[in-house]
């Protein structure tokens, strides 16, 4: 009976280890191949939209001639679905938007034309829209997480938590801690009324981990829920306990149904030193607190962090930030007139003939 070839030949020591690096080497070039042809997309896209917005400045182009050119181009290019006059109006506002093609290249080209245009629809500031798009080349975010961290308006709360990091964590440590922690935390997928208690409050959250790590923020870790600690004879117990990976460090975090207490950060204290005697390590950096309350008045957190020596961060909680449309509008798709309308373009021009 004949053999497999694989047995036949009689692979050679190492074989299994040259597959698996080879199989690597091919997956990490066709990621590269893919990055680079989105690239070379953007930079279309972007050259499309320089184009059309220089014939409408100089010929008047509407809406109709945008049609038009729609038309023509999926008859040239049958295979590309790019080119509807929605998509011909994104390209244009694209290339509104980014006037620098150096900024594009280095920048805007490293994310999926799917997170432009969200990014373009949903953002009007320069910066903010820089930031969203940095942060999602450093993250990898989907699409999904994109339009999630749009909509919870995270660029205004990244790093908004009060503490007091400048005064017990060294620099860049202080600051990167810092931008890791944000106020308000919006937990939109939890459904409780404002009686439910902080054990109510931490099941939901565990019920609900993937998102509420999502919110958290890139880096953290679980490490487990009502983590025990004996001191003294009497026990005590974590609400929450993470690991931060780019921290390296612990983060304690406590939670609260109500409003901030002053007397929450004594016991936040009391937290860290036993979890900085009891669980970290040599190579970890000292470890934090965050306090989530349903309110918080900042000024006296910031007399209740004053002489506080561990590092303590105090944030609020939110259920919900931001309504989502009426189901009867959601997949209805505006009319060109409407998409100009919505970019601030008005109609220059409206037949094919005139051009």
């Amino acid at each position: 009976m004949r053999q497999p070839a694989r047995q036949s030949i009689g692979l050679p020591n190492g074989y299994a280890e040259l597959l698996t690096d080879l199989k690597a080497r091919i997956r990490t070039a066709q990621v590269k191949a893919a990055l680079s042809a989105n690239r070379e997309l953007i930079l279309l896209y972007w050259e499309i939209g320089r184009r059309i917005l220089d014939e409408q400045q100089k010929e008047g182009w509407g809406a109709r001639v945008i049609e038009r050119l729609a038309h023509d181009l999926k008859v040239e290019f049958p295979e590309m679905r790019a080119f509807s006059s929605r998509n011909l109006l994104f390209m244009r506002a694209l290339a509104e938007a980014y006037r620098d093609k150096q900024f594009v290249k280095q920048l805007v080209s490293q994310i999926p034309w799917g997170h432009n245009i969200r990014i373009l629809q949903a953002i009007k500031n320069p910066v903010e829209r820089e930031w969203y798009i940095s942060q999602t080349i450093e993250f990898g975010w989907s699409r999904s997480i994109l339009v999630l961290q749009i909509e919870n308006e995270l660029y205004r709360r990244q790093g908004k938590a009060v503490t007091n990091f400048p005064r017990t964590l060294p620099q860049p440590d202080s600051a990167l801690a810092q931008q890791t922690l944000k106020d308000p935390y919006i937990f939109d997928f939890l459904t409780f009324d404002a009686s439910a208690r902080e054990r109510e409050l931490e099941e939901s959250l565990l019920s609900h981990i993937q998102r509420f790590l999502v919110e958290l923020g890139m880096g953290f870790a679980f490490v487990g829920r009502q983590v025990h600690f004996e001191v003294g004879g009497e026990d005590f117990y974590l609400d929450l306990l993470f690991y931060h990976l780019r921290l390296r460090c612990f983060v304690v975090i406590d939670l609260k149904a109500g409003d901030f207490r002053p007397e929450y950060v004594g016991k936040m204290n009391f937290y860290l030193s036993a979890v900085d005697d009891r669980l970290r390590h040599a190579e970890d950096k000292p470890s934090i607190g965050l306090i989530l309350c349903k309110s918080r008045a900042r000024l006296i957190v910031e007399y209740a962090l004053r002489d506080v020596r561990k590092p303590v961060g105090v944030a609020e909680w939110k259920t919900r930030i931001v309504k989502s449309l009426p189901k009867d509008l959601k997949g209805r798709l505006p009319s060109i007139e409407e998409i100009e309308k919505e970019l601030g373009y008005g109609e220059q021009g409206d037949s094919v003939g005139e051009q």
